[in-house]
Parts: structure tokens; C-alpha cells; sequence
């Protein structure tokens, strides 16, 4: 026998003797994704859910940001300003004009109404039996509600003293 030979005899025979104490499992393909495996697939499509919420919330609120956004750059430019500045100088003449009329010891109008924005105010100047003096105010809202103030003529001490005299110390 050749050397050659007898190398290849020996080697076949201690692969056959090794082999023989080899033991293996068959081999099982599984898929990793819950969609096709079924395992874990509640928890799959939950956290799919949450991050298409997410995402959708995070465009919502993107878009409202940006809406608050360029409204406070329009209520910020000097022509929004200008108007509020001159809405609020009017309203403040209108009111006191009012505030005169009513309260004229001359020549004072004794009832009125006028419409503000949708609610109708109305005052009337009323005389008690005593003879002391208060309007009555009403404020009907665009909604029916009513407001009702009472606003004494006469009485308290705006721009004099307590006891008349006009010296600020009281004591007459």
C-alpha cells in the first residue's frame, strides 16, 4: 500500500468515528416579524398605533403653532396697534360724554339707549320718594343676558372733602 493511500484510509475512518457522535436539530426557518410570525403581534400594532398618533399630533401641533404664530405677528404690526389705540380712545370719549350727560346738574338727559356691539344699553335717571336720585343702567348681552347697575346721584364725596368745606382735614 501506498503511504498516500494508507494517509487517506486513516483520515476516512476518524471522520467516521467523529461524525458518528455528532448530533444536529432540523433546521426551522421563523419569521422575526410579528406581522407574519403572530408572536407579539398585539404589541406590534400598538406601538405602530402610538407612532402614527404621535406623528399626526406633532403636525397638528406644528400646524397650530404656526397659526398662533402669524396671528400674533398681525396683531403686532403698527396698523393693528393704530386701530386698537384709536378703538379705545373712542370708546373712552363715548363713555365719557355718557358719564356727563348723566350726571349734568344743568341740563342732564334724564333716559337713553344705544346698541354697543350687539347689546343695547339703556339708563334712565329715577327719583325716589325721598327725593334722592340714582340711574338705573341696563345691559342686555347679544346672548339676553342683563345686567342691571344702580349708580346713586348726589351722595358720596368725589372731588370734596367728608364734611364739604374743601380743606381736606375734615374739621370744618
Amino acid at each position: 500500500m501506498n503511504l498516500n493511500k494508507l494517509i487517506g484510509i486513516s483520515i476516512a475512518y476518524a471522520m467516521i468515528a467523529f461524525t458518528a457522535n455528532i448530533q444536529s436539530s432540523p433546521i426551522k426557518h421563523e419569521f422575526k416579524n410579528p406581522s407574519f410570525s403572530g408572536k407579539g403581534t398585539a404589541s406590534h400594532y400598538l406601538t405602530v398605533e402610538n407612532q402614527e398618533f404621535t406623528r399626526k399630533k406633532e403636525i397638528e401641533d406644528a400646524l397650530e403653532s404656526a397659526r398662533k404664530s402669524a396671528e400674533r405677528a398681525e396683531d403686532n404690526t403698527t396698523l393693528a396697534k393704530f386701530i386698537r389705540n384709536l378703538e379705545s380712545r373712542i370708546y373712552a370719549q363715548m363713555a365719557k360724554q355718557l358719564v356727563e350727560s348723566m350726571f349734568s346738574n344743568d341740563t342732564g338727559v334724564r333716559f337713553g339707549s344705544f346698541v354697543l356691539e350687539g347689546s343695547t344699553v339703556t339708563y334712565e335717571v329715577i327719583t325716589n320718594a325721598d327725593g334722592s336720585e340714582f340711574i338705573r343702567m341696563t345691559i342686555i348681552g347679544e346672548d339676553g343676558t342683563e345686567t342691571i347697575l344702580e349708580i346713586p346721584i348726589g351722595s358720596g364725596n368725589f372731588g370734596q372733602d367728608s364734611d364739604g368745606t374743601g380743606d381736606g382735614d375734615g374739621s370744618g
